[in-house]
């Protein structure tokens, strides 16, 4: 019989994060926010560029936009001179800055004389082929757009490749950046915080709007773990629509297959922004299912955008490398966690989609 087709079993094998690499509103390509964080506390924020010359020749430099320059930046430091087997990418929006540029000439030249470079990088997928080219990398490629859980997707889709062994590493990066056109265009709806708050006021999450950022992160995920590796990845679902009754069910489900319980997870991180509508959905979540967990939240930090939940996993994964949670990384607690083994990532988009990532030393 011909089985060539035939759907492979998927094995319980572990998968390992071995780097991250990031620009976003913190210190770029550092870790140095995990102890010594920028506090942004205004309503726009912008990335905090790299030096890019040691990266590009100036022409080049000059015909990319600048989340691509990020995310071909980012994904060569994640690798460290390893060449992935795949180039998975989550993007929200793509390269927004190219695609206004692109439409602004169209209205103002009448549909005429457009330069085509505008066009090329405003498709979502031009990101992920731009790193496969810098990196010479021609294998799996592929790129996720959904929105809030647009990078989830794509960790998703790695896993899964992992784990039926058709590659052994992939880079996978979450990708999206801010300009004052998609800033005041969404603060109209009412997405941004638009007067003055404090630490305090995000935390009450008693109005509506957080605090922007922008994501360019690069994550190099591996089948192996050596010496370097930040973390392994032990079990992820994503769900549609559930309930909190589902969601609790494939928490126990995921628990159950990594041999733990509720009471084994020392820290859940939750992508709380002080947007009230966002932050209810978690808080239900931590006092009907886990109470007593101290929480780990970031994007008082890093800032919210489609590719945030990036950031979740990256807190989560530095924590248990350096043994540690911080006190600016816990929302119900002052006391740093101490020698933690087992993180839970719990995000979700507009209480939609949801997804849940075990994260274990």
């Amino acid at each position: 019989d011909d089985n060539t087709n035939a759907v492979k079993p998927v094995p319980d094998t572990t998968c390992y994060i071995q780097a991250v690499s990031h620009i976003s509103i913190q210190q770029p390509l550092s870790d140095e926010w995990f102890e010594h964080p920028i506090e942004h506390l205004c309503p726009y924020n912008e990335s905090i560029e790299p030096d890019y010359k040691t990266y590009f020749p100036p022409m080049v430099a000059r015909r990319m936009g600048r989340l691509l320059k990020r995310a071909v930046v980012t994904g060569i430091e994640a690798l460290d001179g390893n060449t992935p087997d795949a180039i998975i990418t989550g993007t929200g929006l793509g390269c927004i800055e190219n695609t206004e540029k692109f439409l602004t000439a169209m209205i103002d030249n009448g549909e005429e004389f457009l330069q085509p470079t505008f066009f090329m990088q405003s498709t979502h997928n031009t990101i992920g082929s731009q790193v496969a080219l810098t990196l010479k990398c021609h294998g799996y490629n592929s790129t996720y757009s959904h929105r809030g859980t647009s990078f989830d997707s794509c960790l998703l889709d790695a896993l899964v490749q992992l784990q039926r062994r058709d590659i052994h590493n992939a880079l996978v990066g979450g990708h999206d950046e801010m300009t004052p056109t998609y800033f005041n265009f969404l603060g109209k709806i009412g997405y941004w915080r638009n007067d003055d708050f404090t630490l305090d006021d995000l935390k009450r999450a008693d109005k509506t709007g957080s605090l922007s950022g922008s994501c360019s992160l690069s994550m190099f995920i591996t089948d192996t773990c050596n010496e370097k590796t930040l973390c392994s990845i032990r079990g992820m679902k994503m769900l549609y629509k559930a309930s909190l009754q589902q969601i609790e069910q494939s928490l126990h489900e995921i628990l159950h297959k990594a041999k733990l319980s509720i009471q084994d997870i020392d820290a859940i991180v939750f992508g709380l922004s002080g947007d009230r509508d966002n932050d209810v959905v978690y808080m239900d979540f931590h006092r009907k299912i886990c109470p007593e967990i101290p929480i780990l939240w970031y994007k008082h930090i890093f800032g919210e955008s489609f590719c945030s939940s990036a950031f979740g996993v990256y807190a989560g994964a530095l924590a248990l490398k350096r043994k540690t949670i911080p006190s600016h990384l816990l929302y119900n607690s002052t006391e740093n966690v101490l020698s933690p083994k087992n993180i839970l990532v719990f995000n979700h988009f507009q209480n939609k989609n949801q997804s849940i990532i075990l994260l274990s030393k």
